[in-house]
């Protein structure tokens, strides 16, 4: 159906006189302005106020640079609340491109007038369509046909909407780049029929309040804000405003950018436009963004530059144009060590997997569960905040690990999985199968899926997203399948999911008359993986470029200017064969006096050694690289490389190899000429690139001679670590070199690097994978919260006899596992795969000797007494000599340990020493992790 008026039809192709007739310019031909940047064209800028008729006129901006001759357009449009000021930087940036840009202040907003419509077809539609004609008549704007320009928009929220509505709605729009949008309005702020009140409000009260917005927008709100209850007369004025309604027509190539920190237009309604558009058969691109209405970083840069080769490629029809991949997601991994900001990474995959690809299920325990919806809704739990998100956001802390939701007892039911045994990352919407009972005829039910730590570790609700669902007819009761909100986030190995159905949200409006929900499981958590997303290609650091040249440089611009170089530290000679020495290192976060993210760290590492650095997220490692690699200077300490102290520049660099955070390549040059062009740029003698060598490392074969471009992520990493070997240094730096490798690539990568060090040189490798490090490494140093926690051979770290698993017959409540924790002779006990992991105080801190022979733990649990028919009643297989694991410890403490948990009733299946790496982790860094 077409919603447009008939005038505003005639007049899209109607000829100049006929635009002019609705056109007022103030001021005479308009207030025209010219900005500079360095060599940059200057930038022309002409303001003028449009009529739209009916008494509504429409603020605008024109932007213009550079020579004459026709080029495309661009509408750009602001956010809710906002006006065109806001995109005058973007716009200018566009202008410079060689695009015509006009910007505009939407209806009731900025010194246009008006009443705000939300994108009324009739309203804000129609004046876009208006705003297209007068483009038409510029002599710079190409034209397709007479009156058609080729034009492009692009916008953020409310103005990613008018994009999406006016291709939807205006045949002459050619492609948009709409952003953190909605796409159907109707389910963003009534999802399954349960009102988002506190959205609704901030959108109200931003709006300039209810007097701004039309009189029907207005008794919309008023009666559903009152009743708490969305009717079928709402949903219905917001769906005619939203894109969904034209969802058909819309048939140019599209850019969607989604935030993922975005309780307001969450992923679910990027996903759903996509499928729409696609149907079309145009293009359409997906990005998921760190950030959104809830705050984080919204990596403007990087989106506008997306955008700009976006309509490079569908308005200039540059084909050649990278417009990036089918789907990206940005993930955070961690904090930087430097300044303590959160460190984001990419992932694409060739085509968007949508919500649902790769389900797997995850099984759920727990029995049937009642809980209450209290009077008045009050108190209500907490998950997101809407509109006092930040710069940073909420959702941002939940992906570092920083839970923030509440849920009141008594008012909500979960279900627990058991720990996850290998790392698992959710992309998408996950679903659950419950069965709701209620007191009342209608209830309101929140679902929200946590990610548990091991043992009692802090709940984090990805992204801060809650999934309400209005279950009628629930007094009878009924099964009711749950999606919840679409995330993307990593499980780590160990964690638990838990599935909470709560009865009340700070967030939405819930029924104020109490009642009584019954809840059980009716199946397992269903969650999607995304097998097809691979982390994506890094762009090639800038420091892998200055690095080797830094040394000259930083000479030559000393002696230009006649400054005196610090003096450097002498060498050492009895360290001239020592690959690495470092000694009381420290660094401070950027701006702190007394926060450390290094501090007082000491190690050394030999010749022939393959060194693991180990250690949770923000525990120091990157910032220990940088320093070593002469990237950052430590505020104390020092660190030598083959008796050199290093700083940035010192030529004892040239001994180090470094593949730090991936590698990246010119993607139009072929393997072998991105690793030539790498090594001119350092400056070295081509003899010394031992190139044929890192080839044979590589193992590429043919692909050598094919651009980077057709590379699989695996062939991008094996020619990474050929690159960060070129001239074979003596001191090779990995950090985690297998990100993206399949198992067969990673076993190749761990071959490499021992046969590497075998040679008599050195290679320190930074990985999550401890099941790697434990076959790959000889030594390891292990960092937590910037201190070194341990230091020496593997054998050692994992082989110690402090540290015992005690296997469980049956699961244990988690008071339980605090009174183990705290027994005479235990130093912490935490949950893992299979019982508990028990470190006991070492012997000597213990006062005893310092070393117990088996023949000593013999005779110690021979000597316990009660214990054995005890620990027989138990758990016969504790005493039995069959298939079962022997009582074994490394110290005569066990025996006594044995006795203490027979004694708590504790259900003991096995005792023995652990010989793990990921459980010596867990316990040196007390499953922090």
């Amino acid at each position: 159906m077409d919603l447009r008026l008939p005038a505003v039809r005639g007049l899209r192709r109607g000829a100049v006189a006929a635009v002019a007739a609705v056109v007022l310019v103030l001021a005479g031909i308009g207030a025209w302005s010219a900005v500079a940047s360095g060599d940059a064209p200057a930038v022309h800028r002409a303001d003028r106020v449009m009529d739209m008729g009916g008494g509504v006129r429409i603020d605008t901006s024109y932007f213009t640079a550079g020579s004459a001759g026709r080029r495309p357009a661009v509408l750009l449009a602001h956010g809710f609340g906002g006006s065109k000021d806001d995109v005058r930087g973007q716009a200018e940036t566009l202008a410079r491109d060689g695009y015509a840009v006009l910007t505009w202040s939407a209806r009731g907003f900025g010194r246009s007038t008006g009443r705000i419509g939300l994108n009324d077809p009739q309203g804000e539609v129609t004046d876009v369509s208006k705003l297209i004609d007068w483009l038409a008549t510029r002599p710079e704007v190409e034209l397709d046909k007479p009156g058609d320009p080729r034009v492009g928009m692009a916008g953020a929220s409310y103005g990613g909407a008018i994009s999406l509505l006016a291709a939807g709605h205006d045949p002459r729009v050619d492609a948009i780049a709409p952003a953190i949008t909605y796409w159907n309005l109707a389910d963003a702020l009534f999802p399954n029929g349960v009102f988002k009140k506190l959205w609704a409000g901030v959108f109200l009260n931003s709006g300039g309040g209810c007097a701004k917005f039309t009189a029907e927008l207005c008794r919309m709100y008023d009666r559903v804000a009152e009743s708490g209850t969305p009717d079928a007369q709402a949903r219905a004025l917001l769906q005619e405003r939203s894109p969904s309604a034209v969802g058909k027509d819309i048939k140019v190539p599209t850019l969607l950018v989604q935030g993922q920190s975005d309780s307001l237009f969450p992923l679910g309604q990027a996903d759903a436009a996509a499928k729409a558009i696609r149907a079309n058969d145009a293009p359409v691109d997906v990005d998921w963004i760190a950030g959104g209405h809830d705050g984080g970083d919204l990596e403007t840069n990087r989106v506008q530059a997306r955008v700009t080769a976006w309509f490079d490629r569908y308005l200039k029809d540059e084909k050649g144009v990278d417009t990036g991949p089918a789907f990206r997601i940005t993930r955070t991994g961690g904090i930087d060590s430097t300044d303590g900001a959160a460190l984001l990474r990419g992932a694409s995959a060739d085509s968007y997997p949508g919500l649902e690809s790769g389900r797997r299920t995850v099984p759920l325990a727990g029995r049937e569960q009642s809980f209450a919806n209290p009077a008045g809704a009050s108190p209500p739990a907490i998950s997101a905040l809407p509109g006092l998100g930040g710069a940073g956001g909420l959702s941002q802390l939940s992906s570092l690990g920083i839970g923030v939701s509440l849920d009141f007892p008594g008012q909500y039911a979960h279900f627990d999985s058991a720990p996850v045994r290998d790392d698992l990352w959710i992309t998408g919407s996950p679903t659950v199968t419950v069965h709701v009972a209620s007191t009342s005829d209608d209830a309101v039910l929140f679902g929200k899926v946590y990610d548990i730590g091991p043992g009692d570790g802090r709940p984090v609700l990805p992204s801060q997203l809650v999934a309400p669902v209005r279950v009628t007819g629930a007094k009878d009761g009924k099964d009711v399948t749950l999606t919840l909100p679409a995330i993307d986030h990593e499980v780590q190995k160990g964690h638990r999911l838990r599935l909470v159905l709560a009865s009340t949200d700070l967030g939405y409006a819930s029924p104020a008359a109490p009642a009584t929900y019954r809840v059980s499981l009716k199946g397992g958590l269903t969650v999607p993986t995304a097998p097809g997303v691979t982390t994506a290609e890094a762009p090639l650091p800038s420091w892998v470029w200055w690095l080797p040249l830094a040394g000259a440089v930083a000479a030559a611009a000393l002696l230009l200017t006649g400054r005196r170089r610090t003096t450097a530290a002498a060498p050492d000679p009895a360290l001239a064969d020592v690959p690495l020495q470092i000694t009381g290192l420290s660094k401070r976060y950027a701006k702190s006096a007394d926060r450390y993210a290094v501090r007082d760290v000491s190690f050394r590492v030999e010749k022939g050694q393959v060194l693991g650095l180990l250690g949770p997220n923000g525990a120091g490692k990157t910032t220990t690289l940088r320093m070593l690699m002469g990237l950052i200077t430590p505020d104390g300490g020092e660190i030598r490389v083959f008796g050199h102290a290093i700083r940035p520049g010192a030529p004892v660099l040239s001994r180090v190899g470094a593949f730090v955070e991936g590698a990246g390549f010119l993607p139009h040059l072929s393997g072998r000429e991105n690793l030539e062009l790498y090594w001119q740029a350092t400056g070295r003698p081509a003899e010394d690139a031992h190139l044929d060598e890192a080839l044979e490392i590589a193992a590429l074969g043919e692909a050598l001679s094919r651009a980077v471009r057709t590379y699989s992520q695996g062939m991008r990493q094996r020619l990474a670590l050929a690159q960060a070997m070129l001239g074979l240094p003596d001191l090779l730096i990995l950090d985690e070199p297998t990100n993206g490798l399949d198992p067969p690539q990673i076993r190749e990568m761990r071959e490499v690097m021992i046969r590497y060090a075998a040679g008599g040189r050195t290679v320190i490798v930074s990985s999550h994978l401890l099941a790697e490090v434990e076959q790959s490494c000889t030594h390891l140093v292990v960092m937590d919260r910037g201190r070194l926690v341990q230091a020496g051979p593997v054998s050692e770290i994992v082989g110690s006899g402090d540290t015992l698993l005690v296997g469980l017959a049956a699961d244990i409540a988690d008071p339980l596992v605090e009174k183990v924790a705290a027994l005479p002779g235990v130093s912490s006990a935490v949950r893992t795969e299979g019982g508990l992991l028990v470190r006991l105080i070492p012997a000597v801190e213990a006062g005893g000797s310092p070393v117990d022979t088996p023949e000593h733990v013999a005779s110690a649990v021979a000597a316990v007494g009660p214990a054995e028919p005890a620990a027989s009643a138990v758990s016969p297989a504790v005493s039995s000599g069959g298939s079962a694991e022997p009582v074994v410890s490394g110290s005569a403490a066990a025996a006594r340990l044995l006795v203490e948990l027979v004694r708590l009733d504790v259900p003991v299946a096995s005792l023995g020493p652990h010989r793990r790496l990921e459980d010596a982790f867990l316990t040196l860094i007390g499953g922090s992790a």
